[in-house]
């Protein structure tokens, strides 16, 4: 999974927002206090085409754009990449277990207990 730098993570952030897939010329919009290019956020939605991490689809002469996978999915992907990076995954996960709140470590045991993947 392709990490985002701060630019492709704004722009995943409007889509990741919206239901349906959107125009260059709609995240563009959304992104209007950053006082971006209009160029520069459609060179960015291509790259992320690009790196799968985005699908687009042609209407008309325009291209719209959603996510490929949910921000969820996404962080959980990363997540196990960084798992890959120790050679003892067990102790990695049992940092990250001490690190979580009580609530993030409910979370976590009832997801374990449903059995959930």
């Amino acid at each position: 999974m392709a990490r985002l730098g701060e630019l492709e993570r704004a722009v995943m952030n409007v889509l990741w927002a919206r239901q349906e897939p959107v125009s260059v010329r709609a995240v563009h919009a959304e992104l209007a206090d950053r006082g971006l290019a209009y160029t520069t956020v459609m060179t960015v939605l291509t790259r992320l085409a690009a790196k799968n991490v985005v699908r687009r689809e042609r209407q008309g002469r325009a291209w719209l754009y959603a996510p490929a996978a949910s921000r969820e999915e996404y962080v959980a992907e990363l997540m196990l990449e960084a798992l890959e990076l120790t050679g003892d995954r067990g102790s990695a996960l049992v940092r990250f277990a001490q690190s979580v709140s009580n609530d993030e470590a409910d979370a976590l045991r009832q997801a374990l207990e449903r059995g959930e993947t």
